[in-house]
């Protein structure tokens, strides 16, 4: 039954982006329908024990008009790992489903309204670092499933920029999600939102989020995050902190491209150290799909930027707790694509 689901989710998604690909006369007059995305292979050994998972995350993005805009989000992926820890023969199982499915309207140059099922705007990791093509380290922060629930939320959002000029520029977002049990879009009765101030002379960013659980064992999560990219260096350092009903914690990165020696198509130019540092504190039981106690973890990663939109990310983390103590290596090739579903009408 359960390859009988996943068969269908795949035909769903597949179906999902052929119906992008299918040429609307209405359509063709506006700009072309994009198609995008990666696939990768991953591989993690954690206690002794290697697990392997292709990936493809296609998204599609379908302008209807001027104002309208369709956006998907897709993940099909495998999970091959031995059965019984190290020891046992390799399992595989495959999974499928959308990471969003929602209609925008752009209302105007400072608002964006959203319907359906689209990312939890809450922290900065779930909707800004985690495709593989982005993200800069394999795994997410410990500290990501606060304040985002499932990862997604159903039902409506606002938002845009509510003020800019040439040295600021105010963002915000607000959102209400209703519960849902359908299987292809689960979601929490919450409500939140978030807002942040851009310093474009300095590439420094503040900002705060907040949401509400009104289902179950209803609690508010909070958190603030800092991103600082100077003109002065390739450098780009990222960090949040978040308090949720059960648990809190932090993390920090810091990513340095190499490019300013012999420039970003030089052999050292594509090298790019990577440092995340983290902990996440229990402050009472809850399914909140953080670790069970108080945690810590650092990460030194080495990616390469390969020409053609392959990367390759590598790094090795070393895990604390009192549960004990384990090494983490872990590999990463993806390949970015990009390309519309046909040729754009002329304007």
């Amino acid at each position: 039954m359960r390859d009988g689901l996943v068969a269908q989710q795949a035909v769903g998604i597949l179906t999902m982006l052929l119906l992008l690909s299918i040429p609307v006369r209405e359509a063709r007059a506006q700009n072309a329908p994009i198609i995008s995305g990666a696939v990768g292979f991953l591989t993690t050994t954690s206690n002794g024990a290697t697990a392997y998972q292709p990936v493809l995350a296609p998204v599609g993005v379908l302008p209807l008009g001027e104002h309208l805009l369709v956006e998907s989000r897709a993940y099909i992926e495998g999970f091959i790992a031995p059965e019984n820890g190290n020891s046992g023969p390799y399992q595989g199982s495959f999974f499928a489903g959308l990471q969003c499915l929602q209609l925008d309207y752009l209302a105007t140059s400072r608002l964006t309204v959203t319907a359906g099922d689209f990312l939890t705007p809450f922290g900065t990791y779930n909707e800004r670092l985690s495709p593989i093509w982005i993200s800069k380290l394999q795994d997410a922060p410990l500290i990501a499933p606060i304040g985002i629930g499932d990862g997604s939320s159903l039902g409506g959002m606002l938002r845009g920029a509510a003020y800019s000029n040439s040295h600021v520029q105010l963002n915000y977002a607000a959102y209400f999600s209703a519960a849902s049990n359908v299987s292809q879009f689960p979601a929490e009765r919450a409500a939140g939102g978030q807002f942040s101030m851009y310093l474009p002379e300095k590439r420094l960013e503040i900002g705060t989020s907040y949401s509400r659980l009104l289902q179950g064992q209803q609690g508010n999560s909070t958190g603030v995050h800092l991103w600082w990219q100077p003109y002065s260096a390739p450098l780009a350092i990222r960090s949040e902190y978040a308090h949720g009903p059960h648990s809190q914690g932090y993390w920090i990165e810091a990513a340095y491209r190499l490019s300013q020696w012999g420039g970003p198509e030089s052999w050292l130019g594509r090298l790019e150290p990577v440092f995340r540092m983290q902990q996440a504190f229990r402050d009472s039981p809850g399914g909140d799909h953080l670790p069970p106690v108080d945690t810590q973890r650092a990460d030194f990663g080495l990616d390469y930027h390969l020409p053609h939109e392959v990367r390759i990310n590598t790094s090795y983390a070393r895990q604390f707790s009192s549960t004990g103590d384990h090494n983490i290596w872990e590999t990463t090739l993806t390949y970015r694509f990009l390309f519309p579903a046909w040729k754009g009408g002329q304007k």
